[in-house]
């Protein structure tokens, strides 16, 4: 009995560790969210994005990235949030997410604004709350505390589905 106890702290610890390291914050509406910064690639003002038939609603489009064609989806949209017009200090990350068969994939994503970046300790990072059945809570790595604020922790691979891959892949083809 006792070394399934200190197994699970040890299986927990780990699964702490791994969060710990530099995020990205930003924000949708009064909300602050953080992504792994090894997960950004560039962050850009919203540029015009070209609209492609038969996406989902969060599907913006895409935009040209220097000769490369990039999805675009409006994270406050996917999240259920209200859709509010573009600002100045509206922006598109542009994140490396996996993709079929461990390929990966540029993908941009549009927040109201970014923050800054964070360094998190283990100790900064606690695990998701148990919502009960029925909330999917796969896309969160878990919740930061820091200032006495909390920031939601995205897993962004999981964030942004399969679903949202393979109809992107399939409408640009």
């Amino acid at each position: 009995m006792t070394a399934t106890v200190s197994d699970n702290k040890a299986t927990a610890g780990q699964a702490t560790d791994h969060r710990s390291g530099k995020y990205l914050a930003f924000h949708l509406g009064n909300e602050e969210f953080g992504i792994q910064v090894m997960k950004v690639r560039e962050i850009m003002g919203v540029q015009d994005i070209t609209a492609v038939p038969h996406t989902p609603h969060h599907t913006k489009g895409v935009i040209n990235l220097r000769g490369k064609v990039i999805p675009v989806i409006d994270l406050r949209v996917k999240f259920g949030l209200e859709e509010v017009p573009y600002t100045q200090r509206t922006c598109i990350i542009v994140v490396q997410v996996k993709g079929d068969h461990a390929s990966t994939l540029q993908m941009g994503i549009v927040v109201d604004g970014v923050s800054e970046v964070l360094n998190l300790t283990a100790a900064d990072v606690e695990d998701t709350p148990d919502f009960g059945t029925g909330v999917e809570t796969r896309g969160l790595l878990g919740m930061a505390k820091l200032k006495g604020k909390v920031k939601i922790l995205l897993d962004i691979d999981h964030v942004l589905t399969a679903h949202d891959l393979t109809s992107l892949q399939e409408a640009l083809r």
